[in-house]
């Protein structure tokens, strides 16, 4: 049996999270490569995303480094479009690793992983449970927060918080 060196973390990342921070240190922890894949996802629930892609591979990179994930090596953040399973063999990865908070999550990502499976049996897919800390912060729910003017300091790093009140007081 071959060992993963190189996986995957995607997600729109719209904006990102302390809970996607965590996900990404945990998995560098058990891979000596992650690449960070932020998903263009532009009608993502019929609504697209509050970030364009650029500004959320910005965001995500500032993020990483202010959290220190960075220092670690063996990181980085690049865009991607398409099928995930192509970014995976285009990167040279051997695994997908997904964050779990609840069981609706474990639903919708055992069907994704499946879907994956079926399109790439080659590519394994890794789940990590979220921090308990972290179990009910989303991207939605800190938009929500952020766009009611509500402090959002403690559930995004620093500079995705400056960002947030930047966006949603121009809007």
């Amino acid at each position: 049996m071959n060992h993963i060196q190189h996986v995957v973390v995607p997600g729109t990342f719209d904006p990102v999270t302390l809970g996607h921070v965590d996900v990404i240190s945990r998995a560098r922890h058990l891979f000596p490569k992650v690449t960070v894949a932020v998903a263009e996802s532009r009608t993502k629930r019929g609504v697209g995303t509050a970030f364009t892609l650029d500004e959320r591979v910005d965001m995500l990179r500032e993020a990483l480094e202010e959290q220190g994930v960075i220092k670690l090596g063996g990181v980085q953040v690049l865009p991607f479009t398409g099928l995930l399973v192509d970014f995976c063999r285009e990167q040279g990865a051997g695994g997908v690793v997904k964050g779990l908070r609840a069981m609706t999550d474990f639903e919708y990502e055992l069907q994704q992983a499946d879907l994956n499976a079926h399109l790439a049996p080659d590519i394994e897919s890794v789940f990590v449970m979220s921090n308990p800390g972290y179990g009910y912060v989303s991207s939605s729910i800190v938009r929500e927060l952020a766009s009611l003017g509500s402090d959002v300091d403690t559930l995004v790093p620093a500079c995705v918080a400056a960002r947030l009140k930047e966006h949603f007081a121009e809007g």
